[in-house]
């Protein structure tokens, strides 16, 4: 298959008709890097108040689903830094870490005005408990070696990219304005890793045999990112935010193009189907994590929490 064949999605670049690896090629300014370069604010001259018509409650629920998914994945791109494969790649990672970070940092403030309770960023990411984090597992697995970074970034990437670029229509004009800097953001993140899924699954008989064993690891938390939680679901019947059973699609076209690309095979998907009257098992989304949470949010949460109040 040409790599002119990829499909990407809406928002490859800024051709609706352009292929999941056209953004590469192309010159995106300052865009695909991070808040602390040519930032501009996406909320400035914005009204954020709640709009009418919306329960606070639900809105806040749903900016932390988003911003917890990008607040943890951060954190576990920032722990590539003096491990990535070489100087450019740990430069790389840093930036698409800065740029979740940004995102959360936006969404959790949304979080905090629209429940009316007034906290704060920091709060928020700071002195919560694992049990009140709704982040989706596949953020917070252990780093793993690079091919499980990829692979992790990849289909992280091109869910999440799905999901901004039709939350750019959301009535709170607060999630439209983060979401319609974080595609431009976003979409880099999912071609950088499509870029090296190639270069790796198509590279070294070692490459390869990593990347196949990346593949099965994170193949079977997929099924969660899918998987609409009713917040998402009374969200997007409001036209504030989206059902990601919806972007499953995209998603699947995405990901089999770039690993046709790359000479992988699509795993079969690893997902129970759904017994109707069946009680769906409890995901992230519901604050159930992983073994391994407890000790991310430990190291994310430590000097703030032995420094109450402080600022740096």
């Amino acid at each position: 298959m040409a790599r002119d064949d990829l499909t990407a999605g809406p928002t490859a670049a800024a051709d609706p008709g352009g292929t999941a690896l056209d953004a590469l090629a192309e010159d995106h300014g300052d865009a695909r890097w991070a808040y602390g370069t040519g930032f501009h604010d996406p909320l400035a001259g914005l009204d954020t108040a709640v709009p009418d018509g919306v329960d606070g409650d639900a809105l806040a629920a749903y900016c932390l689903m988003l911003g917890d998914d990008a607040l943890i994945m951060s954190h576990r791109l920032q722990e590539w830094c003096a491990h990535a494969p070489e100087l450019e790649e740990e430069v790389a990672l840093a930036n698409i870490a800065l740029d979740l970070l940004g995102q959360a940092r936006l969404l959790l403030t949304r979080a905090g005005q629209a429940d009316g309770t007034g906290r704060t960023e920091d709060d928020l990411a700071f002195l919560r408990d694992a049990g009140e984090f709704r982040n989706v597992r596949l953020a917070e697995a252990p780093r793993g070696d690079f091919a499980f970074c990829v692979v992790r970034l990849l289909v992280f990437a091109t869910w999440r990219l799905a999901l901004l670029d039709r939350l750019t229509a959301s009535r709170d004009p607060v999630l439209a304005a983060v979401a319609a800097k974080g595609v431009k953001e976003v979409a880099y993140h999912r071609d950088h890793a499509a870029m090296w899924t190639i270069r790796l699954g198509d590279g070294t008989a070692e490459s390869r045999r990593r990347m196949l064993a990346a593949l099965d690891a994170v193949w079977p938390q997929i099924g969660e990112l899918f998987t609409p939680h009713e917040v998402e679901r009374r969200m997007a019947e409001a036209g504030f935010g989206v059902d990601p059973s919806t972007v499953r699609a995209e998603f699947d076209q995405v990901i089999a193009d770039v690993l046709a690309e790359a000479t992988l095979p699509v795993p079969e998907p690893a997902e129970a189907p759904h017994e109707p009257g069946r009680v769906p098992a409890r995901t992230g989304r519901d604050g159930v994590h992983t073994a391994e949470f407890d000790a991310l949010l430990a190291e994310l949460q430590c000097v703030a929490r032995a420094h109450p109040g402080a600022t740096w």
